[in-house]
């Protein structure tokens, strides 16, 4: 018996990077006991693989088939995280979006919901667009927020669908914002700005940031919040433990972070002078891109998460220090 439950754990997006990162987390606290569910498709999930406890693999493909077809394999199913996604902000495949981050949803919560399975996907703070609609989680007027990505919109579906289904006061929604930290490293161009700038300032001694063109904001003064992946699977799995906690939540710092700040941190871990160079946006990004971000999480406040969050220099000097310069995973 765990503080989750009785039975097994399913991870889906297992490989990847909150994935991975929650797979270790629980490890930490002895829970062994766990599903992946996910690719191995790049060298770099394996990676993330190799350090971590678990007790068995299915492709993702393939799962949906097989708990339907072989249900007596998954009797012992407690919890089910579905963090598994197409993540990618710059994706264009309609069909592809909707059938991996909606239909696959949506099939694998009913699921869950027929069996008296808890059930917590990833939704995105991408859903709410260009904030114009606030960014809390309290609001029910889903319906009202308009994505500025195929991606967002692909998440925002299964938000919708839940909603109208009732189905937000039996399962757990989470809204993450700006992620970042180990086991990242298989995202390509997704990756965040703090991989890519280490790896940038070893390269060129440099960084590039995109200029604004918003008169509101000078060049890299644009504001996101950003939060550590420890903090992110910490929410995770306090809201997990909660087993009264239903509805969609924020898992954000509650803190807006600019593009400077987080470079100087950076710069900083590397023991570095700041140099930066702000560069053109590329065209096609410059109405669907976010100039401010900050993560209203009082309703997880509210629900008893008091941890203290770790602060940006703090949580970036981890980062690097400990898993970048030394191309370390977690676990390792």
């Amino acid at each position: 018996m765990t503080k989750y439950g009785k039975g097994k754990i399913v991870v889906t997006g297992g490989a990847g990077f909150i994935g991975s990162a929650l797979v270790w987390a629980l490890n930490k606290q002895g829970i062994n006991d766990i599903i992946i569910v996910d690719y191995k498709d790049q060298n770099e999930k394996q990676n993330n693989l190799d350090p971590l406890i678990y007790d068995d693999f299915y492709e993702a493909d393939s799962f949906l088939d097989k708990i339907h077809t072989k249900p007596h394999l998954f009797k012992e199913v407690e919890i089910i995280f579905h963090l598994g996604a197409c993540s990618s902000t710059t994706e264009r495949n309609v069909r592809y979006l909707i059938s991996n981050n909606y239909i696959y949803t949506k099939r694998l919560a009913h699921w869950a919901l027929e069996r008296d399975v808890r059930f917590i996907y990833a939704s995105s703070a991408a859903t709410y667009g260009d904030g114009s609609q606030g960014l809390s989680d309290k609001s029910t007027q889903l319906n009202l927020l308009r994505p500025l990505n195929l991606y967002g919109y692909s998440k925002h579906l299964f938000d919708i669908y839940a909603q109208h289904k009732g189905m937000l006061n039996k399962i757990v929604g989470l809204k993450y914002f700006n992620i970042f930290g180990p086991n990242e490293n298989h995202k390509g161009d997704m990756r965040s700005v703090v991989n890519k700038a280490f790896h940038q300032i070893n390269e060129s001694h440099k960084v590039n940031l995109f200029k604004s063109y918003n008169s509101n904001f000078k060049d890299g003064e644009q504001k996101r919040d950003f939060l550590y992946v420890k903090d992110a699977v910490a929410m995770t799995l306090y809201i997990a433990k909660e087993k009264d906690i239903f509805g969609i939540f924020n898992i954000g710092s509650g803190v807006a972070i600019t593009w400077n700040k987080l470079v100087s941190s950076i710069f900083k871990a590397m023991n570095l002078e700041e140099n930066i160079e702000f560069i053109e946006m590329p065209e096609y990004l410059r109405s669907k891109y976010q100039y401010y971000t900050q993560a209203d999480i009082s309703r997880l406040q509210e629900n008893g998460y008091n941890p203290t969050i770790t602060e940006i220099t703090s949580a970036v000097g981890d980062y690097i220090k400990n898993y970048l310069i030394p191309n370390k995973h977690l676990g390792e």
